[in-house]
């Protein structure tokens, strides 16, 4: 990337747990605190199922500059019976605090990153290299062929929906062959984007 940024396990990280069911509400959740907090820069935003007895859905974790001011605002932002973890501080009913503190451990072990430096540079079609410089993602790797080496000019179709996964520390695309020659990301977006307008 040409500007640093602090990757999750540098500061404390926030779990949320706003009760929603899939990745597609979790990304809305997402994009919708992150434009009311009116955050932009330095942001990791990742989504992290959850499954027990009691509790199925999808949490999201907020790795932001200053988590302390986030977590005083956070409250008044989410509905009624949402879980917030931010270190020992706890908000919430047991079972969303639960979730929500899976959700702040999780990164940089694992998690889906639906915003993180670069990402507003993925739109339309780019380079593995633009990819790779401009963007916070640090690894590449093609279904089928994960010891493949990548051309720099080889051409990324992100249809705006660019979803990297963290694996052991390590910010991962999986991309698979797309019409034309091109790379695709693997996970596709919905027909109707529910963010498409925040990316």
């Amino acid at each position: 990337m040409t500007s640093p940024h602090h990757p999750p396990g540098v500061r404390p990280v926030i779990g949320v747990d706003a009760g929603s069911a899939t990745l597609r509400e979790a990304d809305h959740l997402i994009h919708e605190l992150l434009a009311q907090l009116a955050l932009t820069d330095g942001v990791f935003a990742c989504t992290h199922l959850h499954r027990t007895d009691d509790r199925r859905g999808t949490a999201v974790s907020l790795d932001v500059p200053d988590p302390d001011a986030v977590w005083r605002e956070l409250p008044a932002l989410l509905p009624a019976g949402a879980g917030l973890v931010l270190a020992d501080r706890v908000h919430g009913p047991g079972e969303a605090v639960a979730a929500a503190r899976g959700a702040a451990l999780a990164p940089p072990a694992s998690g889906r990153a639906v915003v993180y430096p670069g990402v507003a540079h993925l739109t339309g079609t780019v380079t593995v290299a633009d990819l790779l410089d401009r963007t916070a993602v640090e690894r590449l790797v093609v279904l089928g062929a994960p010891a493949a080496e990548l051309p720099p000019t080889a051409g990324v179709l992100t249809q705006d929906h660019v979803r990297p996964e963290w694996r052991d520390g390590v910010l991962t695309l999986a991309l698979m062959p797309a019409a034309g020659g091109l790379l695709a990301p693997f996970e596709v977006p919905d027909p109707t984007p529910c963010c498409a307008d925040h990316i």
